[in-house]
């Protein structure tokens, strides 16, 4: 009868059972997918496989959001953003380090593809902003502001604000 007590505390304690059952599950993930699997949502969004990834520290338009090249055209800059994307990931595998989840679910991660690192590849291009407080991506956003790279050759409206008001 004792034995049977001290089993099922036990067993009710978790003792015995994987560690990442009771919290300690690794803080970071690695997510990949092979280049058949890679889909482009928008600007900063992949699905891999059946598995959504927000690229981290960065912001890019949404599609539909209107922009002005440096001429003054209007285009719509969130289709352009993920084109940039889709041109950086060029179908190649996508290895991705997911270190937590956005306010939809998504994982939040840094990705490569072929070597390629997407987020910085997207802010250097100009596709994408600094979004927090990242000091790599803020001085690769300066550098893309400063040559008039992607968006920063004409005028656009900040994604965040854009998304307030839509």
């Amino acid at each position: 009868m004792a034995v049977a007590g001290a089993l099922i505390v036990a067993a009710l304690s978790g003792v015995g059972l994987p560690p990442d059952l009771m919290g300690s599950a690794p803080r970071e993930q690695d997510w990949s997918a092979l280049a058949a699997e890679v889909r482009v949502v928008d600007g900063d969004t992949l699905r891999l496989g059946d598995r959504t990834l927000r690229l981290a520290a960065i912001d890019a338009p949404e599609r539909g959001q209107a922009c002005a090249d440096g001429a003054g055209l209007g285009f719509d800059c969130g289709a352009a953003a993920a084109e940039a994307l889709s041109r950086l990931v060029n179908g190649r595998s996508v290895l991705c380090t997911v270190s937590g989840r956005d306010r939809f679910g998504r994982g939040l991660g840094s990705c490569t593809a072929g070597g390629v690192d997407l987020n910085a590849g997207l802010v250097t291009a100009g596709w994408a902003l600094a979004y927090g407080d990242d000091a790599r991506m803020l001085t690769l956003e300066a550098s893309a502001r400063a040559a008039g790279r992607g968006l920063w050759a004409g005028s656009f409206t900040r994604p965040e604000e854009w998304r307030r008001r839509h």
